[in-house]
């Protein structure tokens, strides 16, 4: 069974940051794509960032000027989601996606499974 399961979400001040990551397990992504999207609530799950195997990445237009990184460890099969200067608007549920393809798409039905998601939250 394939699991990933997200954490280091919380509670932080406006301009603050905060390091997301998500464990993988049941089989390695080493040669997939990963991905973050993410839920505002009363919103539909939004592109955030995705990387490939080898370390090509995609941002949305919405994470602003470098405020976001994305990053992963093949060998920990995990993937980290860096993110600095948060603002209240961004307060959401962050989800990790897996894919069994290898592009790093920003489509979510490209993505094949997905953690449980974590609370995000952004206080002004």
């Amino acid at each position: 069974q394939v699991q990933l399961v997200e954490y280091g979400g919380g509670l932080v001040q406006a301009g603050g940051s905060l390091k997301l990551s998500c464990a993988a397990s049941g089989r390695t992504f080493s040669r997939n794509s990963m991905a973050w999207f993410r839920q505002v609530a009363g919103k539909g799950r939004r592109f955030v960032a995705a990387m490939t195997w080898n370390g090509g990445t995609s941002y949305s237009e919405d994470t602003g000027k470098g405020r976001f990184t994305i990053s992963r460890d093949n060998a920990k099969n995990t993937v980290h989601l860096q993110i600095n200067n948060l603002r209240p608007e961004e307060t959401a549920v962050y989800y990790c996606a897996g894919s069994n393809g290898w592009a790093a798409t920003p489509v979510e039905s490209d993505y094949d499974y997905w953690g449980q998601g974590t609370q995000v939250t952004v206080s002004s």
